[in-house]
């Protein structure tokens, strides 16, 4: 059979259209070796600085990100809150820990009892946030919310799997 331009240039048309309309695939999730937050290491982090500059982190955070390829992780929370300390206590374990370099550029925010750092989650549309911890998952090339209707899904983390919660960070790469 012989192609015309037109024929050819169709076939690739649709072959392209298809590509864009599938959604990348995830990366698999890194298999962790707990299975319960009580196998957790103790006591749990602090992961919040709360004296850190925000704004400068997220920039720094988003620049790497950019120049490294990854994905940006925001992390917004509060010292004072447990799941926010759990899910940093994952995020320590070895194989996620792992995972998370290879794949994001992590940022921690704290927002104290949400009366800090607001700026963060308004320049993607999130007015006031509805609890923490709260993650935003961007693409620091087009600084697009890639998550937007997930942003508080890990704000009960500490009744959540660990394989669980490392299946959420998954899904996002």
């Amino acid at each position: 059979m012989t192609h015309t331009p037109f024929r050819s240039f169709f076939l690739s048309g649709a072959l392209t259209a298809l590509i864009l309309s599938s959604a990348a695939p995830a990366a698999p999730a890194p298999r962790v070796r707990i299975s319960s937050i009580d196998q957790l290491q103790q006591p749990l982090p602090l992961p919040y600085n709360e004296k850190a500059d925000a704004d400068r982190a997220f920039a720094a955070a988003k620049g790497r990100a950019k120049a490294r390829g990854k994905t940006l992780l925001v992390d917004l929370g509060g010292n004072w809150c447990g799941d926010c300390r759990v899910l940093a206590g994952i995020m320590n374990v070895p194989e996620v820990k792992a995972f998370l370099a290879r794949h994001y550029e992590v940022v921690t925010i704290d927002v104290g009892r949400m009366d800090k750092n607001q700026q963060i989650p308004r320049r993607y549309g999130i007015e006031k946030l509805a609890g923490v911890p709260a993650l935003l998952v961007i693409d620091p090339r087009t600084d697009r919310l890639i998550n937007k209707d997930r942003i508080f899904a890990l704000s009960d983390a500490r009744h959540m799997t660990p394989q669980a919660l490392a299946d959420w960070l998954a899904q996002w790469v």
